[in-house]
């Protein structure tokens, strides 16, 4: 997943990221490995504890780490050309976040057990069910899957 996420904001040359929910900074390490000379990321993170860990991982990087509720922070700091949405409410949150995407945006979303059907998993029925976007679901290991998907032009 890390490689993923390095190879998706590589391509994103002058691209402003956000990650939505940084826990551990396992993630927002990876992204801001790969991050462009002219790009932006933004990594916030509700939990002080996971926070501050974070913020000791990603000390001297290129990294903007913010304490609070995304939903309340970023939307108006949008349109990201990249977001992972890591924060574990994604079903509920996912029009938020998919409102957030500028056009030919991709959202990435993880932590999703491979081999199940969109019926029944709202985080599936939320992301590759929306008009807005284009979206698939890939395999990143033997035991996880992941949603890649891109924002339609309006």
């Amino acid at each position: 997943m890390r490689r993923l996420l390095a190879t998706l904001v590589a391509a994103k040359p002058h691209g402003r990221i956000a990650e939505l929910g940084t826990a551990y900074g396992e993630g927002a390490s990876a992204m801001v490995a790969a991050l462009p000379s002219d790009a932006t990321f933004v990594t916030v993170e509700n939990d002080p504890e996971r926070f501050r860990l974070a913020a000791q991982r990603l000390a001297g990087t290129r990294a903007e780490m913010v304490l609070g509720d995304w939903r309340e922070l970023l939307p108006e700091r949008g349109p990201f050309d990249l977001v992972f949405l890591d924060a574990g409410d994604a079903a509920e949150s996912a029009a938020l976040a998919i409102s957030m995407l500028a056009p030919g945006g991709i959202l990435v979303k993880d932590d999703l057990t491979p081999g199940r059907t969109s019926d029944g998993d709202p985080v599936r029925q939320a992301l590759l069910g929306d008009p807005r976007l284009l979206a698939c679901e890939i395999q990143t290991t033997a035991s996880t899957a992941a949603i890649v998907a891109v924002r339609r032009s309006p």
